[in-house]
């Protein structure tokens, strides 16, 4: 706890100076970092890693340390000064550590130790404690020994970022539940983040989970007419991009109406000329095909892949196809995450069917839906229902990518995050996870932070 009344990480400016610092160590160690991830996650070590991802991390510190410095009246701090009552508010660090959890599919820009959340937690003024992904031990080492040296140079305390490889999971929720624990930000998967989800209300601990998502594509009659055959390609690459291992990836399309042949046609062409992608563990390719073939039991068609690639932890993509009925049927197996290059087909009949299914999906991180040139009444139709389901909506483009700006929301609705009130990704909105509301009243101008003067 001496980190979080250390006088210095009260400092806005000695706060920015660290994430600075830490950017450009990384970037200094950008060529070792990059080939190391590659090599322990088998994503692509040109342009994902050492450019897109890389870049992203970057700019997200970046982009934090001017939030850390922003003390005016727009920033994420929302100070209030009431002259007439001597009642002042704004927002503050939390008074505790933060625990951050990262994913396995975003070795650099989610890490626990360099990514959104830590980020975040760090702008607001909170000591952070890191857990590592067990899949990429060494890559976490490299950020976090660039972190820990950042630390000393900016003159922070020296246990304001602290970071630990791996534990069991009875360890892990014991750590959750500690009261010295201010919150929690997680990404992952759903089982995971429940079981973090039940210790932390044990213990009142907030956390912010962001978990799984199908992220629901409708192409609606008119643009499936118009260029059917184009969105399955889209569909098909968006599928197959990091080999399936987003948590934006579109994993079921539901096309209404008449003319769907040439998407799956489409769609499934792209997918069988493609070779099989590299999953993260031979464990991920044995829970992919199990859930592939439980889909196929609840009644869904296999047009093509279906089964395991070598050499390694490959699998095929994959395309499976089912109608609205059998869909609603045996919708808890049908429309689950299938997390590697697998999309499912549901095909429906009109806009009633199409309502029906939309109606059916629990929150989701985005939903999709293509558009024509008669698609007006449709759209309106499927946004009332689609719109309180997701956290961000889409037309005419593929869900995968996600902007880092502010205005964007990558949360939702529960399941796909513990609640709906939050974005885990674009800064400052983001910092607010990792800050409490504070009322000053009556307090002496001097004794004020220079922000509420």
């Amino acid at each position: 706890m001496a980190a979080v009344v250390h006088p210095a990480n009260a400092d806005p400016d000695r706060i920015g100076r660290f994430l600075e610092i830490f950017a450009d160590r990384l970037d200094a160690k950008r060529a070792e970092i990059a080939r190391v991830a590659h090599e322990e996650t088998g994503l692509p070590l040109e342009t994902r890693l050492a450019q897109i991802e890389f870049g992203r991390m970057l700019g997200q510190l970046r982009t934090a340390a001017s939030a850390a410095r922003d003390v005016s009246l727009n920033s994420w701090r929302t100070p209030l000064i009431d002259t007439d009552s001597g009642i002042r508010s704004d927002f503050g660090p939390l008074g505790g550590a933060v625990l951050t959890i990262g994913p396995n599919n975003f070795p650099l820009a989610f890490h626990a130790v360099s990514g959104g959340d830590f980020a975040a937690a760090i702008a607001a003024g909170n000591p952070v404690i890191a857990k590592g992904h067990p899949l990429h031990p060494e890559t976490g080492a490299l950020l976090a020994g660039c972190a820990a040296e950042a630390v000393i140079e900016a003159g922070l305390h020296p246990a304001t970022v602290q970071y630990f490889y791996q534990c069991d999971a009875e360890d892990g929720l014991r750590l959750v539940a500690d009261q010295r624990i201010a919150a929690v930000g997680f990404t992952g998967s759903q089982a995971a983040g429940l079981s973090i989800k039940a210790a932390a209300d044990s213990s009142g601990t907030p956390c912010f989970l962001e978990m799984s998502s199908v992220n629901p594509v409708f192409v609606l009659p008119s643009a499936l007419a118009e260029r059917g055959a184009q969105i399955g390609g889209e569909w098909a690459a968006s599928l197959m991009m990091g080999a399936g291992q987003f948590c934006t990836k579109p994993g079921i399309a539901i096309l209404v109406g008449e003319g769907a042949d040439p998407f799956v046609e489409a769609t499934a062409s792209a997918l069988r000329e493609a070779a099989p992608g590299v999953l993260f563990s031979e464990l991920g390719v044995e829970r992919l095909a199990s859930g592939v073939d439980a889909v196929e039991a609840a009644g869904a068609v296999l047009r093509c892949g279906g089964a395991s690639g070598n050499p390694g932890a490959r699998f095929e993509p994959t395309l499976l196809e089912v109608d609205g009925d059998d869909f609603l049927k045996s919708f808890q197996v049908l429309s689950q995450e299938l997390f590697g290059p697998v999309g499912l087909v549901v095909r429906a009949r009109d806009l009633d069917d199409a309502s029906k299914l939309a109606a059916q999906f629990g929150g989701q991180l985005t939903a999709t839906m293509y558009t024509g040139s008669e698609d007006d009444t449709a759209w309106m139709a499927l946004e009332s229902i689609l719109r309180v389901k997701c956290g961000r909506l889409i037309e005419n483009k593929m869900p995968t990518g996600v902007a880092v700006v502010p205005s964007m929301v990558h949360g939702g609705p529960y399941p796909a995050t513990g609640h709906p009130g939050f974005t885990a990704v674009g800064l400052p909105t983001s910092v607010h996870r990792f800050a409490m509301a504070r009322c000053w009243d009556g307090v002496s101008l001097e004794r004020l932070p220079v922000w509420l003067r």
